[in-house]
């Protein structure tokens, strides 16, 4: 009887009215937690994904920009090292060449140096014989040879290392200008992204089947086939009027793009 009591206890809450609803609605309020609980899981470990993707690729475009500026000082070392070399070359020639001209002035001033003691020999009556003018001339004509082709040879060099100087000069240029043309491109093609996304929409945000997709495929078919090119191309040369013309204006070089709302009605209603 005791344990009778006991289970009649236990189930008395059960036969009171509302007892079951209560019950249905404690067991939905555990479960609409338990959803909650897996939903706010769910996103959290989207989040998590999501903002690791974005490091990941913080850190590849970190990466690739400190390659792209050791590459950039590599090639200004190696630059700068071959501007050096061709210096201290182009330099120690033009030692050679200072020496050679001053071995000429130096032969100069001893043929100078041999008249005057000549005409002052002579004017004491001392003249010297035929064969020690013969040998002095011989030897000096010896000497300026010998200098001429060292001069020559020099002045190639220096030719020489002017061209390879101008060369490695004009690669410079022409890396600075196609650097300069690629930002150029880039900076293009962002324009022209930017241009896009505000006309179609981002195409990262689109889905596949999304509502604006038969129309942005519509207005972008030109890029994907030659022949709707030519024949949008013809639509559009139809209209072709000089710039002055009175009863018409002349198609816009690129998109037109659409003005900013000017109210926060327009606002919403873009967004």
């Amino acid at each position: 009887e005791a344990a009778l009591r006991e289970l009649r206890e236990v189930v008395r809450p059960l036969r009171e009215p509302g007892y079951g609803e209560a019950l249905r609605r404690k067991a939905e309020r555990a479960r609409k937690r338990r959803l909650r609980l897996q939903r706010r899981k769910h996103e959290a470990r989207a989040a998590k994904e999501e903002e690791a993707a974005r490091a990941a690729e913080r850190e590849a475009k970190i990466d690739q920009w400190r390659a792209k500026c050791i590459q950039e000082v590599e090639e200004k070392n190696r630059e700068r090292e071959l501007k050096a070399a061709a210096d201290s070359v182009l330099s120690e020639v033009r030692k050679k060449q200072a020496d050679t001209k001053r071995m000429m002035d130096i032969l100069r001033g001893l043929e100078k140096l041999r008249k005057l003691r000549k005409e002052a020999a002579a004017r004491k009556g001392v003249c010297p014989p035929p064969s020690a003018d013969e040998a002095f001339e011989n030897q000096v004509e010896s000497l300026k040879t010998l200098l001429k082709t060292r001069t020559e040879l020099y002045e190639a060099e220096e030719r020489a290392l002017r061209v390879m100087l101008e060369g490695e000069q004009e690669e410079e240029r022409k890396r600075e200008m196609e650097k300069k043309q690629k930002k150029e491109r880039e900076k293009l093609l962002q324009q022209k992204l930017e241009m896009d996304s505000k006309l179609f929409g981002d195409p990262a945000e689109f889905p596949l089947g999304h509502l604006l997709q038969p129309f942005r495929d519509y207005y972008l078919q030109a890029e994907h086939s030659v022949a709707a090119l030519i024949q949008i191309r013809h639509e559009w040369d139809q209209y072709l009027v000089p710039a002055d013309h009175p009863e018409g204006s002349c198609i816009p070089p690129g998109w037109v793009l659409p003005s900013l709302p000017t109210n926060d009605t327009w606002a919403t209603a873009v967004r």
